[in-house]
């Protein structure tokens, strides 16, 4: 259909699994299944609902009509009453107790939680997935040197495994934040027009036992076991912000890790995955950019965006209810998981698949080695040669200013070396300069650092989950 606007985050980011959560299927058939629920526990509690009744809503959960469903909406302007009236159609015995004592909240927030609560697991397969794919990453390159950055100007030395260990790190994170929220969510229950659940009282005859019965059989029936302890018509919209907190913490590593990949990339000690028939720019045939990256922080700023939103229904919400939240959150809410989808397909992808380029490294480490290892060459030239440390320390002031600017000036190669090794106060040989730029000397505890954490927390962690870490389906467009 291209006459008319449809979402890319369904024609190109998001994975159809992700896509069939938030569906229109998912989402009427939820309301009937709740609606069917609603009956069921009814009549184990004593009101006359029967058997035939029942078993006629089981028969017609799937079978919606959508066109009579818009016919009826357009009529009523009002889209729960228009299922209940489709619902209605199909089912002509149970017509007259469907819905029976329920608000549009009991459907339509109890779905919600439903579909965030289904969306969340999905996100946390994916999310371990990548986990792996970084691990893995990590450990194959724990003991490569690599110039570390700080402010993009060359710093001390790290190894690539250990960088990758940082990125991993951020998605812990996001992981441990991800089950709080799923242990928090909580469904609305069946609470009536104000909370109060009045309706359903009116309908027990005063008996609150089964007032609170009846919500308990529900969520047993959907598969959950807590619902907000006090609520208006709807449940608190700081669910929703604490939901897609957890969603702009995945898109927040994601843009930080696809960000250092963009720099990398830059330098050429990397590059994300690139098919023979790729092309990378329609003017600059050679180009090879990291679009994959910049796709996972073009769609990680829109999803951290759309957080505020959340918040902002959260805080603008009326006593015990009001309708401006409806038509935000049906944008916002699956908008926010589906891009969140498309962030972490796109993230495997480029982890997985990631090439790395060790020389290229090696000879960043060896421009910038001079200036690294002048303060291991001055520890060595006092303790070893015995100099003196304050005439040395202004020598190497000296020679680093006059290097620097011939390489700045001049464009030549960094030849503080050769005036340390000519100045006879340091007294260094060729064996010995050499013995004191071999770059492992220069990242620390790096290498250590990754096996500890790889083997203490993450492998342990994915060993755990190694059910959930199974593969996902292809990405519609990488």
């Amino acid at each position: 259909m291209h006459d008319r606007y449809e979402n890319p985050l369904c024609t190109r980011y998001a994975g159809q699994e992700m896509q069939a959560i938030f569906s229109d299927n998912t989402k009427f058939t939820t309301w009937r299944r709740l609606w069917l629920a609603l009956a069921e526990a009814e009549q184990q509690l004593g009101v006359p609902i029967t058997d035939t009744q029942l078993q006629e809503m089981r028969e017609h959960l799937y079978d919606i009509d959508y066109d009579f469903a818009a016919k009826e909406e357009k009529a009523l302007r009002h889209d729960v009453m228009a299922h209940v009236h489709t619902f209605a159609a199909c089912c002509p015995e149970a017509a007259p107790i469907i819905h029976l004592g329920a608000t549009s909240c009991y459907v339509g927030d109890n779905t919600d939680v439903i579909q965030m609560w289904d969306a969340l697991l999905l996100i946390r397969k994916k999310l371990l997935a990548v986990m792996k794919a970084l691990a893995d990453l990590a450990d194959k390159t724990k003991g490569i040197p690599a110039l570390g950055f700080t402010h993009f100007q060359p710093a001390q030395p790290v190894t690539m495994g250990k960088r990758a260990c940082l990125w991993l790190q951020d998605l812990e994170a996001d992981l441990r934040q991800l089950d709080f929220q799923l242990a928090s969510l909580k469904m609305l229950g069946c609470r009536g027009a104000t909370g109060t659940s009045a309706s359903f009282l009116s309908l027990f005859d005063g008996d609150a036992e089964k007032v609170l019965l009846l919500e308990q059989l529900i969520l047993k029936k959907m598969g959950f076991t807590k619902c907000q302890a006090v609520s208006g018509q709807t449940y608190s919209r700081k669910q929703d912000f604490a939901v897609l907190q957890v969603l702009s913490g995945i898109a927040q590593s994601s843009s930080k890790f696809a960000g250092d990949i963009r720099l990398l990339s830059h330098l050429k000690e990397v590059e994300e995955p690139f098919e023979d028939s790729q092309i990378g720019s329609s003017a600059m045939a050679y180009k090879r950019n990291p679009m994959r990256c910049e796709r996972i922080a073009s769609l990680s700023r829109f999803l951290i965006c759309e957080v505020q939103n959340t918040a902002i229904t959260a805080s603008s919400q009326w006593l015990e209810r009001s309708l401006d939240d409806s038509a935000n959150r049906r944008i916002v809410i699956p908008e926010a998981f589906l891009a969140c989808d498309g962030i972490l397909n796109l993230y495997r992808n480029v982890a997985e698949g990631l090439r790395i380029f060790p020389a290229v490294m090696e000879n960043h480490l060896r421009e910038e080695l001079p200036f690294l290892a002048t303060e291991n060459i001055l520890m060595y030239c006092v303790k070893k040669k015995q100099g003196n440390r304050q005439v040395l320390h202004e020598k190497i002031r000296v020679y680093a200013r006059q290097a620097a600017e011939q390489i700045k000036q001049g464009g030549k190669e960094n030849n503080l070396l050769s005036l340390l090794t000519e100045d006879p106060a340091f007294s260094l040989t060729a064996e010995e300069l050499s013995a004191l730029l071999a770059p492992d000397r220069f990242t620390g505890l790096a290498e250590q650092q990754c096996e500890q954490y790889l083997n203490q927390t993450i492998l342990p962690l994915l060993k755990a989950d190694s059910t959930e870490a199974e593969e996902t389906e292809d990405p519609i467009n990488l």
